[in-house]
């Protein structure tokens, strides 16, 4: 579980200081693939980013009883001087993986790169890159996956692996996504959370989540 402890986020402006959120308590539900749905410039992906780790409140706490993945899109955290299996291992250290060989194993066979895995990341297309990325992430347990349209690049042939990798996850690990394509929220959530007015609230029925959103 995620739990937001009296959170306050804000940026500071010409016009005052900004407010995403302020002084919000909320509990994100266990065992649950959950979509975060609300209006541009609602404070979606900032949200997201604090859930990730990857920015933090002004005030308040975020804690998790889980292990949440970095944000799964497009090369995030891909060193481009370094070779596919060096990002590979790297990563693979830095989040506790034990088998390092058996994971650079699971990454190369799903990138499809071959020998270019031993090729500097800088000589790769954009779509070799999401492809690393994304399975680098994917391929280590966590117990929460943040998915930020990664789905929505790549060839077809991308797409289509990605989804289901994505679906075998949500068997055994929970997810939480920011998407503007309810086809695809539909097919990887089960209810959803949303954001309006620096207020959050979780809807048990996405359908009911999906048409607040859409009145947004």
């Amino acid at each position: 579980m995620i739990q937001l402890n009296n959170v306050t986020k804000y940026y500071p402006s010409s016009l005052g200081n900004q407010y995403i959120l302020k002084n919000i308590s909320f509990s994100f539900p266990e065992n649950r693939n959950l979509a975060i749905l609300g209006a541009n410039g609602a404070g979606k992906s900032t949200l997201f980013r604090m859930l990730a780790g990857s920015e933090y409140p002004n005030s308040g706490t975020i804690t998790s009883s889980g292990s949440i993945s970095w944000p799964v899109a497009l090369a995030t955290g891909i060193h481009p001087q370094m070779t596919g299996r060096e990002n590979t291992r790297f990563i693979g250290r830095v989040n506790g993986v034990l088998d390092l060989e058996e994971y650079e194993n699971k990454v190369q066979k799903f990138t499809e790169l071959k020998h270019k895995y031993d090729l500097p990341v800088r000589s790769y297309s954009s779509g070799m890159r999401a492809r690393l990325a994304f399975a680098c992430c994917i391929a280590i347990d966590f117990d929460i996956y943040l998915i930020d349209e990664a789905t929505s690049v790549g060839d077809q042939r991308f797409k289509k692996r990605a989804k289901q990798w994505l679906i075998e996850k949500s068997y055994t690990s929970n997810i939480i996504m920011v998407s503007h394509d309810i086809k695809e929220v539909r097919q990887f959530c089960d209810s959803a959370v949303t954001i309006e007015a620096g207020q959050l609230k979780f809807y048990e029925d996405l359908e009911e989540a999906i048409s607040i959103y859409r009145k947004l």
